[in-house]
This record gives structure tokens, C-alpha cells and sequence, in this order.
């Protein structure tokens, strides 16, 4: 729950992974004169949800088609003649997710499961959730070591590059000053 100001916007981001689906209930504290509009954006710009002057309360729901940040954005619009009146929206918003997001309800009456498959049914799917949670975690675990391992062997070479660089001006310097001092007689 937060409040959304006159003429203002509001965003939510949430990260969610490819293929999920996605469940939402809002609702709007409906103030007289004022309007409000709701809208889940990806990043590349597409609306998967818009409604302009949005009801008290609604839903939408979407799958997502590639791992991305989506927002959902509340924008207040009071009209110039009211705006000393205006006040503040109250907003709710619940989101849900993958397993959470699912009507296992419906799919009991749909394949006339018994209240103990139905719940073997929703762990079954909160287990293979959890398990492709672990297999994400742990390609990232191994794009970030082959990164780091990548990034130690550079700051290696580079040591050594630059160590052979010193080296090889502290030679020159040697030599130069050496060369130099022999020419000015101040050593034989």
C-alpha cells in the first residue's frame, strides 16, 4: 500500500524470469475529479497492461516471454481546475508470480482432483520452481567465477607487463647515467 500524489507517477519494478506467469490486483482509493491510469511496461517499451482511468479495483495478468525488469506504473491526473483540491490516492497493489500466480482451484474442477493431489499438485510445481531458481543461481555462480578468473589472469599479465617495463627502464637508466657520468669524468 503507498500513497500517489496529485499529477504525479509512480513506478513498481520486479524482475522476473522467462516463460512466468504474472497475476495482479490493484485497487484505487476513487477520489471525485481525479483520475488514475495503470500500466505494466517491459523495458523495451511494450505495454502489457494499460488501462486508462483505471477502476477501484482491477486485474491483469500477462506471461512473460524473456527475462526482463517489468514496471507497474500509477499515474494521477487531475484536471487544471481542480488542482488545489486535489488529494492523495491511496493505492494497493499484490502481485504474484510463477506458483504463486497459479488458480489451482480451477484446475482441481478442470481435472477433479482431491484436495490432497491438488496440494501434491501445487508442491510438485513450487519444487520445480525452487529447482530452476538453483539452476539460474548456478549458471550465474559460473558467469561470474569465468569473469573473475578471467579478470585475476588479466591483472596478472598486466603485473608482469609492467614489471618488465620497470625493469627495462631501471636497465636504461643504469646504462644511460653510467654512459653519461663516464662522459662528464666522474667515474672511470
Amino acid at each position: 500500500m503507498f500513497h500517489l500524489l496529485p499529477n504525479a507517477q509512480k513506478c513498481l519494478s520486479d524482475e522476473i524470469h522467462k516463460n512466468v506467469f504474472v497475476s495482479g490486483e490493484y485497487g484505487i482509493q476513487e477520489i471525485p475529479n481525479q483520475k488514475v491510469n495503470v500500466q505494466v511496461i517491459d523495458t523495451k517499451g511494450h505495454y502489457l497492461f494499460q488501462k486508462v482511468d483505471a477502476p477501484e479495483k482491477g486485474k491483469f495478468a500477462f506471461t512473460t516471454e524473456d527475462y526482463d525488469v517489468f514496471q507497474v506504473c500509477f499515474i494521477s491526473q487531475v484536471p487544471p481546475n481542480m488542482a488545489a483540491h486535489a488529494k492523495k490516492h491511496q493505492i494497493e497493489l499484490l502481485m504474484k508470480h510463477g506458483v504463486e500466480a497459479k488458480k489451482y482451484d480451477n484446475l482441481a474442477e478442470a481435472s477433479k482432483l482431491k484436495p490432497l493431489e491438488l496440494e501434491l499438485k501445487r508442491l510438485e510445481d513450487l519444487s520445480e520452481s525452487i529447482t530452476r531458481a538453483f539452476q539460474y543461481m548456478r549458471k550465474r555462480e559460473e558467469e561470474m567465477r569465468d569473469t573473475n578468473e578471467s579478470t585475476n589472469s588479466r591483472v596478472l599479465y598486466f603485473s608482469l607487463f609492467s614489471m618488465c617495463c620497470l625493469l627495462g627502464l631501471a636497465t636504461w637508466q643504469v646504462l644511460y647515467l653510467r654512459k653519461y657520468f663516464k662522459a662528464k669524468k666522474l667515474i672511470e
